[in-house]
C-alpha cells in the first residue's frame, strides 16, 4: 500500500504519517515548510518518519509541481491555516494554498487510478449556522479561510462527478492534541498557564467549540479509505462542546495553576459556537470519537510538559 500525505510535517499530517507507517504503508510525504510557524517544529514532527525506511519526503510547493507520486491513496492535508489571518492581502496565500493546490492534485490524479482521495476540510465552512451542524445544511462561511476550504470541497466534488476521482471530504471540528500548531487556542492557553503568562481570551469566553482529539481525526482518515465513499462529505467532531471559559478551567484543574486571564474584542471570522452532528460518519464510516475532552487535555498537558523538559 502506497499513500501520499500532503502537509506531512504539520500537526495532523505528521500524526497521520506515523499511523500509516505503523500500519505497513509506504508513505510519500510532501511539505514546503510554509513560514506560518517555525520550521524547527515541523522538522521535529517528521523526525520519526524520516528515520523509517518506508517513508520518503519531497520538499516542494504543490502548486509548482507538475507530477506527483504513483500511489493508491491520497491524503490531502496541506493548506494555509488560520481564520483570523485570512483577511486582506493574505487572502492571496489562502486561495493559492487551499484552492489552487487542491486543483493541481485533483487534475493530476484524474488521469490515474487511485483508491481514495481524502480531503481535509473544516467546520469553518458552516459559519454561524444552527446547531448541531449537519452535512446537508446551507453553508455560509464567515471567514475567508472558510470560503477557501469550501471552494476546495467543491473542487473535490466536481472532479468526482466529472472524472470519477474517488474524493471524500472530512470536515474537522477544532482539532487538538500533541503537535498542535502554536497559533491554536488550547496551545496558547496551556503554554501561557504553564509559564505564568497572561491568557488572552477574545470575547467573553462563553463561545463554545466542539473539540476533537487528533488521534480520532487520524482514525477518520484511515476509515475513509475503507469502502467507496466517493463524493461524500463527513463531519468529524468529538462531541466535546465546551466554552472557552470551561476549557481554561479544565486546564487549571489539570495543571494546578490559576490562569491570568485578559480579554480582547472578539475577532472577525470567529463563529460563536460549533457542535458536530457526526451521525453520518458513525453510520457510514463506522467512526466515533474515542477521546473525551478530559482525557484528551490530560494527554496533551503531559506531552507539552515533556516537550518543555526536552
Amino acid at each position: 500500500m502506497r499513500a501520499l500525505v500532503t502537509g506531512c510535517a504539520g500537526f495532523i499530517g505528521s500524526t497521520l504519517t506515523d499511523r500509516l507507517i505503523r500500519e505497513g504503508y509506504e508513505v510519500i510525504g510532501i511539505d514546503r515548510f510554509a513560514e506560518y510557524y517555525p520550521r524547527e517544529i515541523k522538522e521535529r514532527n517528521l523526525s520519526g518518519a524520516k528515520a523509517h525506511p518506508r517513508f520518503s519526503f519531497i520538499e516542494e510547493d504543490i502548486v509548482e509541481m507538475r507530477t506527483f507520486p504513483d500511489v493508491d491513496r491520497v491524503f490531502h492535508l496541506a493548506a494555509q491555516a488560520g481564520v483570523r489571518a485570512s483577511w486582506g492581502s493574505s487572502f492571496d496565500v489562502y486561495t493559492r494554498d487551499n484552492i489552487l493546490a487542491t486543483q493541481r492534485l485533483l487534475e493530476f490524479y484524474k488521469d490515474r487510478t487511485i483508491r481514495t482521495f481524502v480531503y481535509s476540510s473544516s467546520s469553518s465552512v458552516y459559519g454561524d449556522a444552527r446547531l448541531p451542524l449537519r452535512e446537508d445544511q446551507m453553508l455560509q462561511p464567515i471567514s475567508p479561510y472558510g470560503v477557501t476550504k469550501l471552494a476546495a470541497e467543491h473542487l473535490c466534488y466536481l472532479y468526482w462527478k466529472n472524472y470519477g476521482v474517488p474524493a471524500v471530504a472530512l470536515r474537522y471540528f477544532t482539532v487538538y492534541g500533541p503537535r498542535q500548531r502554536p497559533d491554536m487556542a488550547i496551545h496558547k492557553f496551556l503554554r501561557a498557564i504553564l509559564n505564568g503568562d497572561e491568557v488572552l481570551v477574545y470575547g467573553d469566553g462563553n463561545q463554545t467549540r466542539d473539540f476533537t482529539y487528533v488521534d480520532d481525526i487520524v482514525e477518520a482518515n484511515v476509515l475513509a479509505t475503507m469502502g467507496d465513499h466517493s463524493g461524500e462529505v463527513f463531519n468529524i467532531g468529538g462531541g466535546n462542546r465546551i466554552s472557552v471559559n470551561d476549557l481554561i478551567a479544565g486546564i487549571e484543574s489539570i495543571t494546578g495553576t490559576d490562569a491570568k486571564i485578559t480579554h480582547a474584542e472578539q475577532q472577525k471570522g470567529d463563529v460563536l459556537d460549533t457542535l458536530s452532528d457526526a451521525r453520518k460518519a458513525k453510520e457510514i464510516l463506522h467512526w466515533h470519537a474515542k477521546v473525551g475532552i478530559g482525557k484528551g487535555l490530560e494527554q496533551y498537558v503531559a506531552w507539552l510538559k515533556g516537550m518543555n523538559r526536552g
